[in-house]
């Protein structure tokens, strides 16, 4: 396998998101943008990692009964096939570079915005209403994740977190259960179309890293601040996503 520090970056970002929750997804991502790797190959390392990771997460947050199955119906009901359809859409490695590059940048705008307390008030809004919006936000974000290939809780939970949705714990569960599906989903539809050669090995140690990782950061006794995750996860984002663009969108207009 080339570029063995990859093992080391993944197994700490799996470590780190773990400790909070998430997967990892967007930087796992942004970490493989920065390689000169296949781009379809790229996609699925970091759906394949995701899943591991942020199954735990997951399991615990309906452990403790922090997942409102009703609440999250509506993002998944659309989500789930969107996803699949974004990533049998057949683009470009150009194009993909593209959107994934400004994909970063939105998601490290939205993950350094910080909110204010959610109050009762605010989390009063009528049924029929609250479905359709959150069923339309979750087919949106469900369809530009599976064409990007990663979960879409960095889009998700910055902006449930800006409409005042619900409590943060509630958030992160919902935007873990989120990830699991839409990464399961994009999977499914990549495997319509997937390379001739793909590098399983390098796909198989980077798996391991994580479940590494993951493990270890779901059972540690100490939890991250989730705000500085937050921060982070941005910084590393954007300055990915702004790499990318600088590097291929040129050639995208060529």
């Amino acid at each position: 396998m080339q570029h063995w520090e990859l093992l080391l970056f993944f197994l700490t970002i799996s470590f780190v998101y773990a400790s909070v929750g998430f997967g990892g997804g967007s930087s796992y991502l942004a970490i493989l943008a920065l390689y000169a790797l296949p781009f379809k190959e790229l996609r699925l390392i970091a759906l394949i990692c995701n899943i591991i990771v942020v199954s735990g997460g997951v399991y615990v947050y309906m452990k403790n009964k922090q997942v409102n199955r009703k609440k999250i119906v509506p993002f998944v009901l659309l989500s789930i096939p969107m996803a699949y359809l974004g990533a049998i859409v057949r683009i470009s490695q150009h194009t993909f570079f593209v959107i994934l590059g400004c994909s970063l940048v939105i998601a490290a705008v939205l993950l350094w915005i910080k909110t204010g307390p959610v109050t009762i008030d605010q989390l009063k809004e009528p049924k029929r209403r609250a479905f359709l919006k959150n069923s339309a936000l979750g087919g949106s974000v469900g369809f530009l994740s599976g064409m990007v290939g990663i979960g879409g809780g960095i889009f998700l939970s910055p902006l449930l977190n800006l409409m005042k949705w619900d409590l943060p714990k509630k958030i992160a569960a919902t935007a873990s259960v989120f990830i699991l599906v839409n990464s399961v989903s994009g999977i499914a539809g990549q495997l319509t179309s997937l390379p001739e050669h793909i590098n399983y090995s390098r796909i198989g140690l980077l798996c391991l890293a994580v479940l590494i990782g993951g493990q270890a950061g779901s059972r540690m006794a100490i939890r991250f601040d989730p705000l500085i995750i937050r921060r982070m996860t941005a910084v590393l984002v954007f300055c990915a996503g702004a790499n990318v663009l600088f590097k291929h969108l040129p050639l995208f207009f060529e």
